[in-house]
């Protein structure tokens, strides 16, 4: 399975994409990321599952522009 998922960070939020969520979010909180590690403490909001990795790919461009945004903060806040 591949995972897009959403963390809240200090600052706002981060979004990103893996095969093995457990180990990236552990990744995250640890420091060991450098887009998070200036940003923690991290919550994970929400993640959702693929089967295909270009789906869970173009998934996580589309939670990266403005409409996809919106429909985290709609669905998410």
């Amino acid at each position: 399975m591949f995972y897009v998922y959403n963390l809240k960070c200090k600052d706002g939020f981060y979004i990103g994409c893996t095969n093995d969520l457990k180990d990236r979010i552990n990744r995250h909180t640890l420091g060991q990321v450098d887009a998070t590690k200036n940003r923690l403490p991290l919550e994970l909001i929400s993640y959702f599952a693929f089967k295909d990795k270009y789906t869970a790919f173009n998934f996580e461009k589309y939670l990266k522009s403005g409409s996809g945004r919106a429909f985290l903060n709609r669905h998410f806040k």
